[in-house]
């Protein structure tokens, strides 16, 4: 019984070979918002804030990458499973193309209308004026960003997780130098303030698809395949692979555009309040590392074993993650509770953050910390359980329809007709999302309806599977 929902030998095995160098690697990566965050602290309430508001910009952005790399998932980790590899990279090229459009596209509109983007979460001109400083230069790093995402999305799918985890260490050592030395004027450099964090980002940022390439070369792991292949696709696989990917795109992209009307509602409510939102963020993104760790490791494990037509061992995976996932989220954020001070006092050590901005930052932390482990459940079978299964569609539908139906509502209600203090609209915001997916994604679950094998030796798997459990 214990093994049925906490994993056998086996299982941990695999999990922590997977799932740690991923946690690791999302860790590093969220070490570059802390960066910005712990050094633009140093410039004052109004910089900091102006600099949360116009990254949601490039959030955006990598948001729907992150959305393309799950749709791929789905084709990766099953044909990853029957050993396609050309099949694999076939669908690495389409990703390839597909990142690079949307991201040129964020570039485009960021570079032609900074102070539009930036007002849209606040019109106060001080912020406007900061973050668009901020944003003109930092949108060049967004192709590097949607290249390093897909790339190590195909590694990480095809098991080789090690390699981006190395790649997230050098370009988080990178981006901390370069963010002291530009933004301060330290090491001979220029002191440029936010523009120098901006500078920097674009630097760390670029070495990462380029080390990728390289230290694959030096492998010659997946990626190095023959060029050609990445172009061999028909209209047909095309078709097939946006009517996977594309549920998933639409997920995410409309989702993203969501949390940004969140971000907006909670914006206009004062730039210090935001201001303390961005904090809280900041080390919410490193714990979520763990939750993402965890969440490709489902994908990889289950979609393989779906692959390869091992449907029940798949079924029995995907039950462990579901209970293991919230099970991680009260552990850490009882952990984020228990060290709620050391680790806002941290942001504080400047002396130019308000009262406002640090009490906001606390009971945000206080309450998301408690309520984290509803938000796993719908994350662990949207992103890992239903994707990886190859049903796209339900998961878009209740991400999208709890959000825009709900949650959002359910925020503007709390501020603009209650008038209800700004922790309570953040609260309102996120029980108004994560309760009813919670309830419709267990559902879905427990329904079987999630399998949906890409392969052939998937599909007959699911035959025989659903012959056993008929009999």
């Amino acid at each position: 019984m214990i093994s049925k929902y906490l994993g056998d030998r086996p299982f941990w095995k695999v999990l922590v070979r997977l799932a740690l160098p991923v946690a690791i690697q999302n860790v590093l990566t969220s070490s570059f918002q802390l960066v910005d965050t712990l050094m633009v602290s140093n410039l004052g309430d109004v910089t900091l804030s102006a600099v949360g508001m116009a990254a949601q910009w490039g959030w955006l952005a990598a948001v729907l990458s992150f959305g393309l790399c799950s749709g791929m998932s789905v084709f990766v980790a099953q044909y990853w499973g029957v050993h396609d590899h050309k099949g694999i990279r076939r669908v690495l090229g389409m990703g390839l193309v597909t990142c690079l459009i949307l991201s040129s596209v964020f570039l485009a509109v960021a570079l032609a209308m900074p102070q539009g983007v930036v007002s849209l979460f606040n019109r106060d001109p001080e912020v406007i004026a900061t973050g668009s400083r901020y944003l003109r230069i930092v949108c060049f790093s967004y192709p590097a960003v949607a290249l390093t995402t897909i790339l190590s999305a195909v590694l990480r799918n095809t098991e080789r997780v090690k390699l981006p985890m190395y790649v997230s260490i050098v370009t988080t050592i990178a981006n901390a130098f370069a963010d002291y030395g530009l933004i301060f004027g330290k090491f001979g450099l220029p002191q440029l303030g936010v523009e120098g964090a901006a500078i920097a980002t674009c630097i760390s940022a670029w070495l990462g698809p380029v080390l990728i390439v390289l230290f694959s070369a030096f492998e010659k792991n997946l990626l190095m395949g023959p060029v050609r292949e990445l172009g061999e696709f028909t209209l047909r696989q095309l078709g097939e692979f946006f009517s996977r990917a594309l549920p998933v795109i639409l997920n995410e992209g409309f989702w993203a555009l969501g949390i940004l009307v969140l971000n907006i509602i909670y914006s206009n409510e004062g730039y210090q309040y935001y201001a303390g939102m961005t904090i809280f963020r900041t080390f919410a993104d490193l714990a979520f590392a763990f939750y993402v760790g965890l969440g490709n490791a489902c994908v990889i494990m289950v979609g393989k074993s779906v692959g390869k037509g091992k449907i029940r061992r798949g079924v029995e995976d995907a039950t462990r993650f579901t209970f293991l996932l919230p099970l991680a989220g009260v552990v850490i954020g009882g952990l984020t509770i228990l060290f709620r001070y050391p680790l806002i006092s941290i942001f504080s050590t400047g002396g130019n953050l308000s009262p406002v901005t640090l009490s906001t930052a606390l009971w945000v932390t206080i309450f998301c910390s408690c309520e984290v482990a509803f938000r796993n459940i719908p994350y662990v079978q949207v992103v890992g359980v239903f994707r990886s299964g190859g049903d796209t569609l339900h998961g878009m539908l209740y991400d999208l329809g709890s959000l825009w139906l709900v949650s959002i509502p359910a925020a503007l209600l709390a501020a603009y007709v209650f008038h209800w203090p700004f922790t309570a609209v953040v609260a309102a915001a996120y029980l108004g999302e994560d309760i009813p997916k919670c309830l419709l994604c267990l559902r879905h679950f427990f329904s079987m309806r999630w399998l949906k094998p890409v392969t052939p030796e998937g599909r007959a798997g699911l035959d025989a599977y659903r012959a056993e459990e008929a009999d």
